[in-house]
């Protein structure tokens, strides 16, 4: 455990999560080059995304079984072969269907990746890591999200479109070989803590993972807190900073390059935080949660455009919700057996992806709802317009809240069963500074007591030295 070999097992699936990241994003910077290439309308463009995170989300689940079953060097290699094929498929096509089977690809490979580099965890390092690697995981695979910005997208001009998409098929053909060649499933002479359950057991497997309550609290904290930075990254945000906000296109891109970059140093914070305060979790959550609707509140009911400031605050916020989305897995991990984390973060994993597309199509709804009510007066993206249906996601995170709080009553009643009792937070704080009183005071107590007693043994040191001694 923690050996050397622990890291680069850890490195390893951290490259192939970065890799998968890449071409989950890879599409989100071909939009005009696409619209020629295919010959298609905004519409049948935005259908790649919607369809893509759609084959992501119905697959967490079957992918978490089946890394139970597995392990999770099969899954990342196979999820990286299945990349491999989608981008090659791109590179090729030449209509909007074949693209299309492209972009299923690519989500269905996306989707083997995240689920199985978790699994890794827990068998090649001691429990008190797990938060923090959960973290740098997530945050440092999003360093995927910059390598689509730049240099594929500066492979996309300069060398066109095929050649584009056939490096970012090297790029998967490279974490196959490093996953098929190098990767583990645990370290050497440990038992394997992999199932081989029929379908019944399977089934019987997902159904106990789904009635413990620390599961579900995992999945509606992963629900509330991910998705209003997914859609604002992936969809509705640079339209809103463009069209509504009137923010320049060098600067949009500037914001959307601050929220990985914020999102990867808070992320390692926040799970150094986690692992040191673990029954404090679902607050963090909340907390979170709540910042989330507050800026957007701010932001939406601003008259007039939001200064810069402003939005960067807006950008700052909604980043953190990708490492708070993150102890989401960090309950499926420590309220389940290491046979079932493989499901168990499959459920989880659904939560945000679901609620980030059902909140992408709502927007987009109520956009076109109103653009054809004459409301938007010809413009669909204006900002009053985006007012209204980026409110949307108040109605989202009240539903999450919701559930975080009757998952996590439920969760403390069953730790109060086994004589686990959370204290109210006010009650938690009070002790905390009780605490520091009594060591300050120990501290004050302790000083004079050592400065009396080095005292006594400098005098006696100096006698013993002294000249008229002896």
């Amino acid at each position: 455990m923690e050996s050397r070999r622990a890291w680069v097992m850890w490195g390893i699936g951290v490259f192939a999560y970065l890799i998968a990241i890449t071409q989950r994003t890879s599409f989100g910077v071909v939009g005009l080059e696409a619209t020629a290439r295919f010959h298609a309308t905004a519409s049948a463009l935005s259908a790649f995304t919607v369809l893509q995170l759609l084959v992501y989300a119905v697959l967490q689940i079957p992918v978490g079984v089946l890394v139970d079953r597995f392990g999770p060097r099969l899954m990342v290699a196979s999820g990286a072969v299945l990349m491999c094929l989608g981008q090659l498929q791109l590179a090729a096509a030449t209509s909007v269907p074949a693209g299309l089977i492209g972009r299923v690809l690519v989500g269905a490979g996306d989707a083997l990746t995240f689920i199985s580099v978790l699994r890794l965890l827990p068998a090649w390092f001691p429990p008190r890591r797990i938060p923090l690697l959960t973290q740098l995981t997530g945050q440092l695979g999003q360093l995927g999200q910059l390598i689509s910005v730049i240099p594929f997208a500066l492979l996309l001009h300069s060398l066109g479109w095929s050649a584009a998409f056939l490096s970012a098929a090297g790029l998967s053909l490279l974490a196959f070989v490093l996953a098929a060649s190098l990767l583990r499933n645990q370290p050497p002479n440990v038992a394997p803590a992999l199932v081989h359950p029929g379908l019944r057991d399977s089934g019987a497997a997902l159904a106990r993972a789904w009635k413990q309550p620390g599961t579900r609290l995992g999945l509606w904290s992963h629900f509330t807190t991910q998705f209003s930075g997914t859609v604002f990254t992936l969809t509705w945000g640079y339209p809103f900073l463009l069209s509504g906000q009137g923010v320049a296109p060098a600067t949009a891109s500037v914001l959307m390059s601050l929220f990985v970059l914020v999102g990867m140093v808070c992320g390692p914070l926040l799970g150094g935080w986690v692992g040191r305060h673990p029954l404090r979790r679902s607050t963090m959550v909340l907390l979170i949660s709540a910042a989330i609707a507050a800026i957007w509140m701010v932001v939406l009911l601003y008259p007039g455009r939001a200064p810069l400031w402003l939005l960067v605050v807006l950008v700052l916020v909604l980043a953190l919700g990708g490492p708070a989305s993150m102890i989401g897995f960090d309950f499926a991990r420590t309220f389940n057996p290491a046979h079932r984390m493989g499901t168990a973060t499959g459920i989880v994993n659904v939560g945000g992806f679901f609620a980030s597309l059902l909140t992408m199509y709502v927007i987009g709804l109520v956009l076109d709802l109103l653009n054809n009510s004459g409301f938007s007066h010809g413009q669909l993206y204006g900002l009053d317009s985006f007012r209204i249906a980026l409110s949307v996601q108040f109605l989202v995170i009240a539903v999450g809240v919701s559930g975080v709080l009757m998952s996590r009553h439920e969760v403390r009643r069953r730790m109060a069963l086994e004589g686990v009792r959370v204290p109210p937070l006010r009650a938690a704080m009070a002790d905390n500074r009780r605490r520091r009183q009594q060591y300050r005071q120990e501290l004050a107590t302790r000083r004079p007591t050592a400065a009396k007693n080095a005292a006594k043994k400098a005098a006696k040191n100096s006698g013993r030295n002294s000249p008229d001694k002896g």
